[in-house]
């Protein structure tokens, strides 16, 4: 790709086009592994998944989610982490997997493709899959949502000092005036870093989409905001600064991943302002505790082989140990009730 056919534009718009454009790293489907992305907690362990369907099953219980209520995930990309939330249904509660509506937010036509064909070899026509390309399509009565690192992928603008940052081919210049980063900035006390874009539409769009409703998403990042730039590039397995005056942002334009820690205060405010209760931020270590990660570990040990029993606890080490995912990563929840 030549820098002149790259228009000059705000740095939001640049990283829309990076992840999302018609050729965007997002548009198609990625490996994991060796030679793809980054492992994820979902792609770790089934017990990530295990975890939220135990879950889902509580609140069933409590009476929070009818039984033929709404479980959706939201940018499923793979599709592995409901799999494996309604594998474990099956497991712990199989006429849960019949009554429940199962969705997925998808807007790419591709992975919804590749999640369709997933979902048949794993479970033949035992679960049905609803597809809407955005959060807007949906209108359902009682739902619970659930996201994997969902809000380090929204389009975000840089800010320093005042100013907030331009692309001019791929190169980065602050000296754009724009009052809604500003405001946002001086909000969360940053002199500089990332200031997402977008938190408020998709929590508008969740809030009307459902009457009642509980959102639960894990991603990293902190309740404040850090005092400096985190915004990285991530190629072959190596995490690259943006800013490395070394690196070419053109070569690596929509062929690699591009991230940033998440202000959680940012989140947790645009969900007030549409009347989303806020529950809790916690470390994913505590959240996968609490919501019994450990019970179903037990459960494992009880009918399969030593060998399998400690292939997987090895695997949740991973998920909840504070040296590996457990602290790094949190886990945010909201609810909204019916008025």
């Amino acid at each position: 790709m030549k820098e002149c056919n790259i228009p000059s534009r705000k740095f939001g718009e640049y990283m829309s086009e990076w992840l999302y454009g018609e050729n965007g790293y997002y548009a198609s489907y990625k490996n994991i592994g060796k030679e793809g992305d980054f492992y994820t907690s979902v792609s770790t362990s089934k017990f990530f998944g295990g975890t939220i369907a135990k879950h889902i099953i509580s609140l069933v219980d409590e009476g929070f989610l009818i039984q033929n209520g709404v479980v959706c995930e939201i940018g499923a990309h793979h599709g592995y982490f409901l799999a494996d939330v309604c594998e474990f249904i099956y497991t712990l509660r199989p006429e849960l997997l019949k009554s429940l509506k199962f969705v997925i937010i998808e807007r790419f036509d591709a992975l919804q493709e590749f999640q369709k064909n997933y979902f048949k070899e794993s479970f033949g026509g035992a679960v049905t899959l609803t597809y809407y390309k955005s959060l807007s399509e949906l209108k359902c009565e009682n739902a619970f949502f659930i996201a994997n690192e969902i809000f380090d992928a929204f389009p975000c603008e840089l800010y320093y000092t005042g100013k907030t940052a331009r692309v001019d081919g791929h190169k980065i210049e602050f000296d754009v005036d724009d009052e809604w980063v500003t405001q946002k900035a001086k909000k969360y006390h940053k002199d500089r870093g990332e200031i997402a874009r977008g938190y408020e539409k998709f929590a508008s769009e969740m809030a009307l989409s459902c009457e009642k409703f509980e959102f639960m998403s894990f991603d990293y990042g902190e309740m404040q905001a850090r005092p400096d730039f985190s915004i990285r590039v991530y190629e072959k397995h190596k995490v690259i600064p943006l800013f490395d005056e070394e690196i070419r942002r053109e070569e690596l334009f929509a062929k690699s991943d591009i991230t940033y820690d998440v202000t959680f205060a940012h989140v947790k405010d645009a969900f007030n302002e549409v009347g989303v209760d806020f529950i809790e931020l916690k470390t994913q270590m505590a959240a996968l505790v609490d919501m019994g990660i450990l019970e179903l570990l037990e459960m494992l040990k009880e009918h399969v082989k030593e060998k399998i029993y400690k292939q997987e606890l090895e695997k949740v080490k991973i998920l909840i140990f504070p040296n590996f995912l457990g602290e790094r990563f949190k886990m945010i929840r909201f609810r909204k009730n019916k008025l």
